[in-house]
């Protein structure tokens, strides 16, 4: 552990905002467990819900660094690839 009183601001400071991107990585997987559960239900209106509550979420988490944008952008797109099938068939 850090003895000067920066060091040890930065230590806090620091675990403050791991836990905030543990938690909004944790919302993630949860919004796009939503989409794919509603995707298997082969229900269209709540896919579709669900995915645009997942679509925020992860603008959200890329905006803030949290995950990188190319990466929020390609789950989007395999979602919205999902729920199309569903709204389809």
């Amino acid at each position: 552990m850090a003895n000067h009183k920066s060091a040890l601001k930065r230590h806090k400071q620091s675990l403050k905002k791991a836990a905030r991107n543990r938690a909004a990585r944790t919302r993630v997987k949860n919004a796009i467990k939503a989409v794919r559960a509603a995707v298997l239900e082969k229900n269209a209106e709540k896919a579709s819900a669900a995915f645009v509550n997942a679509t925020s979420i992860l603008d959200k988490t890329a905006n803030k660094g949290v995950i990188h944008w190319k990466n929020a952008a390609r789950k989007i797109s395999r979602l919205a690839k999902a729920v199309q099938t569903v709204e389809q068939a």
